[in-house]
């Protein structure tokens, strides 16, 4: 396949994928049912965290954390006693128990009574010309107050080798203006060309056949690789691919 074949091909799977019929099937859904920034922005973290595994279950315990925060996050996340947390009792999303949400929760609250929006943690680590970095220290920030170690895992860094997919869709979500209603581009200090492609097995597996990816690994240097051939297909908006490729792959079998 041509370079332009290549581009054409994919511009078209964009343009059937991005569009807000897909919001129902995905777990975007969650923070589209706010218009205030910091709600979305903290559904749109917490419901990333949990977006691993069966589908049909994300939604399901993503509409649960909803609940859980009364469907008023930034009111709940600054106002929230340590009573209120019990409402997190019993909840469990795969690996993700009711400890780590507790933790989220309180770790959110630290944040936001420090910070406007999440944004800025973000914005003030980002040295390169995309978000690894940020990743990083922003996962060193949310895990400043005392812990369990294991609640750390539920974070991924780019800087310790992980393709840090969650955390690479929630900034997609966040940072990507599509003008279609999908993405919610409401971090307009970042621009999308700093992005990273949310690389999993689906998106992995078609990018190899289409030779975008050769490295074997779903890890920070496949997702390197893959940021830089999608840049080639368009500099300024490079992960609006990621429709393409999870288009293809879950809902194609490609």
């Amino acid at each position: 396949m041509t370079f332009e074949t290549l581009k054409s091909f994919l511009d078209e799977k964009v343009e059937l994928y991005n569009q807000p019929e897909f919001i129902a099937t995905d777990p975007i859904q969650m923070p589209h049912q706010f218009q205030h920034k910091q709600d979305i922005e903290i559904a749109g973290f917490l419901t990333a965290t949990i977006a691993w595994g069966n589908r049909k279950s994300i939604l399901k315990n993503g509409e649960k954390l909803l609940q859980i925060m009364d469907y008023s996050p930034h009111d709940f996340i600054l106002n929230h006693t340590e009573s209120d947390l019990k409402a997190c009792d019993g909840f469990v999303h795969r690996t993700f128990n009711s400890d780590d949400l507790t933790y989220f929760l309180t770790a959110l609250k630290a944040l936001y009574l420090k910070y406007d929006s999440l944004e800025s943690i973000f914005v003030h680590h980002l040295k390169t010309t995309d978000l690894q970095e940020s990743i990083h220290h922003f996962k060193h920030e949310f895990f400043s107050l005392p812990h369990q170690k294991r609640t750390e895992k539920h974070v991924s860094d780019p800087l310790k080798k992980s393709a840090a997919k969650r955390i690479n869709m929630y900034l997609r979500w966040l940072v990507r203006q599509d003008h279609k209603g999908v993405d919610f581009g409401i971090w307009t200090k970042i621009k999308p060309s700093a992005l990273s492609c949310p690389l999993d097995v689906h998106s992995g597996r078609v990018a190899r056949k289409l030779g975008l990816l050769s490295r074997q690994q779903n890890d920070a240097k496949a997702v390197k690789e893959l940021d830089s051939n999608l840049k080639k297909l368009d500099p300024v908006d490079p992960i609006k691919y990621d429709f393409a490729l999870f288009g293809l792959g879950v809902f194609e079998a490609f």
